[in-house]
């Protein structure tokens, strides 16, 4: 049966009161998951809270139990483990911290993106200024917008927070970052987290330049031109076509990997290429960048198996050979859920080499070094298909399956 049938003769204030009446259930749902959720967190401490340190183990009882935890979690709900972390401190903060705000979560008077804006920035005050914050601001969020309510409380933090703004900006600079995030059809955004002052005077720069590139028969707005002018200066650390460049250094151009069908190289097919960290692009985005040595590995592939031909080995010493050949099969980091580069990871022996592990393709893994960790200091496994798919048990019992980003022929011959 259609679903929709049994609205046919709802009007459309019935479907709002409708979706209002839905709204509020997820709102309910959501304080629901943060018990249970903060359950999980208190129950597995407690188990882990008197046992001993394994022997030769790094980690602290507590650290694998929380590790364990975040983990199995992340994998379960299929959640970056950053994300899950951050899940996890939000519902100790909102079971056991705010308690008003965890009642209008739960009544559906506030919406999950509200609560986590009041964790936010109550969570961040002393605790003995917590109770008088969400007293006086929880009202604001039953009746604003997300952004507006955000807006609001951030003021009331500022009148709140008995330390000065100086000394918490002091602490924030520490999380400064930048993050590339893949968008569609060939595009990503680059996200960066900076010192406002920081972020203005690259924003003005940019802004600067890229004004100072429009001429009457310039067909970019200034949108464009303000990505064209980022790209050239940190690429090539100088402007734009034509943008004044000087004190600027001469840029370093990172290696990326590059996959090319041999046809499309050739020209003879359209079949898109694919960027190492994003996916597949155009044909002849892919020709240009596979004729830009050294800044791009070319990757040739068969027009028919899709098996790599060729990792370029002739640049590179046999090792590196072993070890590029691997980045290109896995691409990523090989537990579950995880998105890091190969580029940024550790090669590890899959078996460990003191219990017969041998250095081999098919024993030898992407893994950041926080699942490399993750994976000798915790109850995780993994075995090893021939097809390079790696078969992952969790420490409650739970499997997960992470395929190779590239289908590969045989590894480089030995030496390695």
């Amino acid at each position: 049966m259609d679903p929709r049938d049994a609205l046919s003769a709802a009007t459309i204030d019935d479907l709002v009161d409708a979706v209002v009446a839905a709204d509020r259930q997820l709102a309910s749902v959501s304080a629901h998951r943060a018990v249970l959720i903060d359950e999980a967190r208190r129950r597995s401490e407690a188990r882990r809270s008197d046992a001993p340190r394994a022997p030769g183990a790094r980690w602290d009882a507590g650290t694998v139990a929380r590790r364990e935890l975040v983990s199995e979690l992340a994998c379960a709900l299929r959640l970056p483990q950053r994300s899950m972390e951050t899940l996890l401190a939000e519902s100790e903060v909102l079971v056991h911290e705010l308690p008003a705000t965890m009642s209008a979560l739960r009544a559906g008077e506030i919406s999950y993106r509200h609560a986590k804006a009041m964790i936010d920035h109550a969570g961040s005050l002393p605790a003995e200024s917590r109770k008088e914050f969400e007293e006086a601001l929880l009202p604001q969020a039953r009746r604003l917008t997300v952004a507006k309510f955000d807006g609001t409380a951030r003021k009331a933090r500022e009148r709140t927070h008995p330390e000065t703004i100086r000394t918490r900006h002091e602490k924030c600079a520490g999380d400064r970052a930048v993050q590339l995030v893949p968008a569609r059809d060939g595009m990503a955004w680059l996200n960066a987290y900076l010192p406002t002052a920081t972020a203005h005077s690259i924003y003005n720069r940019i802004s600067d330049l890229a004004i100072s590139l429009q001429r009457p028969d310039e067909t970019r707005t200034l949108t464009q031109l303000r990505a064209d002018v980022l790209s050239e200066l940190l690429i090539d650390g100088v402007g734009a076509p034509g943008t004044p460049s000087a004190g600027l250094g001469q840029g370093v151009r990172a290696t990326v990997l590059i996959t090319v069908p041999v046809m499309t190289l050739l020209g003879h097919s359209e079949e898109p290429g694919h960027l190492e960290g994003y996916g597949p692009i155009d044909p002849e985005t892919a020709r240009r960048l596979a004729a830009k040595a050294p800044s791009f590995i070319r990757i040739l592939t068969h027009p028919e198996t899709g098996c790599v031909l060729s990792v370029g080995r002739s640049r590179y010493k046999v090792p590196k050979d072993l070890r590029r050949w691997l980045r290109v099969r896995d691409e990523t980091c090989r537990f579950p859920g995880c998105n890091r580069s190969a580029s940024r990871c550790d090669i590890d022996h899959g078996l460990d080499w003191q219990f017969g592990g041998r250095t081999d393709s098919d024993n030898l893994p992407n893994l950041c070094p926080p699942d490399h960790d993750l994976k000798s200091e915790t109850g995780w496994s993994v075995k090893h298909a021939r097809d390079g798919t790696l078969n992952w048990t969790s420490p409650g019992g739970r499997t997960y399956s992470t395929d190779p980003a590239t289908p590969m022929g045989p590894a480089p011959p030995p030496p390695f």
